[in-house]
């Protein structure tokens, strides 16, 4: 009886495999590095806040206090509230003048913002015409065109007009001024909205006018409110116009008003009247955005979730 004394092949045996990390493993670490990232961000916003919330309750609890606390003590709470402050910018330093100046010119140039620019962006986005995309491009350009480039030739065209030192001058200027941003905003918050509801308005027999201010710009409210609340702001601290337009002392605006306030302190050292006039005109701005912020959120968000 024979036997095989052939060699055998060897037994394969299948490399090992790492063990791959189970699944409450894998959540652990992302929620632990999310957490860590969630930490920082809170902490920069916490920061942010605090940088920008700061100045902000200094300057009205400045604005409460005398001139000689101010300097002694800058970062204590007063002592005892001098509502005199307010009392004396509003009526010695004529922020009174200045206040009602501001929401005049403030309050009509808004409005025509508003009304030319949701027409030229409505017209834009809705209808297509020889010339439309240029139309659109040189409102983009108007955004690009540094506003200190037109100060000398706007200065001769509004001497020319008679509207020089003018309170119209300067919400025809405003006006100008705030359009193409405006255009360039409601543009694509148009393009967002519903074609059905206007077509349908336009079957039923309404006239182009009559589908734009009954149906079609009630649906734009969130996106007015928006870029209206952005126009508000960059009028209402409007300086560079102002200055060079409007000299006339019984036409100046608050933002010449502070300066004017302030230059003077080198003589008459009124420096807590010069934080209430601070103060007063921060109010307004501060409390337009407050109650309008959700207003301000859907508009910005709106054309994201459609």
């Amino acid at each position: 009886m024979s036997t095989d004394t052939s060699p055998q092949p060897a037994e394969t045996v299948p490399p090992r495999v790492p063990a791959a990390k189970n699944g409450p493993g894998r959540e652990h670490g992302e929620k632990k590095t999310g957490g860590v990232l969630n930490v920082f961000s809170h902490g920069v916003l916490v920061i942010w806040a605090i940088l920008v919330v700061m100045p902000l309750l200094w300057a009205v609890m400045t604005s409460f206090k005398d001139d000689k606390s101010i300097f002694t003590s800058p970062w204590s709470f007063p002592s005892h509230l001098h509502f005199e402050n307010w009392s004396r910018a509003w009526s010695q330093a004529h922020m009174s003048d200045y206040f009602l100046n501001t929401i005049i010119v403030v309050a009509f140039s808004l409005f025509g913002t508003l009304l030319l620019g949701s027409m030229a962006a409505y017209v834009l986005a809705r209808f297509e015409f020889p010339g439309n995309r240029f139309i659109y491009f040189l409102f983009i350009g108007g955004m690009s065109f540094p506003i200190i480039l037109a100060l000398v030739p706007l200065f001769y065209v509004m001497q020319n007009l008679s509207l020089l030192n003018t309170i119209p001058g300067l919400i025809i200027v405003y006006i100008a001024y705030s359009l193409p941003f405006t255009v360039f905003f409601l543009t694509s918050f148009f393009k967002t909205l519903p074609t059905s509801v206007a077509e349908a308005a336009i079957i039923d027999g309404a006239s182009h006018t009559r589908t734009f201010f009954q149906v079609m710009l009630p649906m734009a409210k969130p996106g007015l409110i928006s870029v209206g609340i952005f126009n508000f702001l960059g009028q209402w601290n409007q300086y560079l116009l102002p200055t060079v337009l409007n000299t006339d002392p019984n036409h100046k605006v608050l933002s010449q008003g502070l300066v004017a306030l302030a230059t003077s302190q080198g003589y008459k050292g009124d420096w807590s009247g010069l934080f209430a006039g601070l103060v007063m005109a921060m109010l307004p701005v501060l409390a337009a955005y407050i109650i309008f912020q959700r207003q301000v959120v859907a508009g910005l968000t709106a054309g994201a979730l459609k």
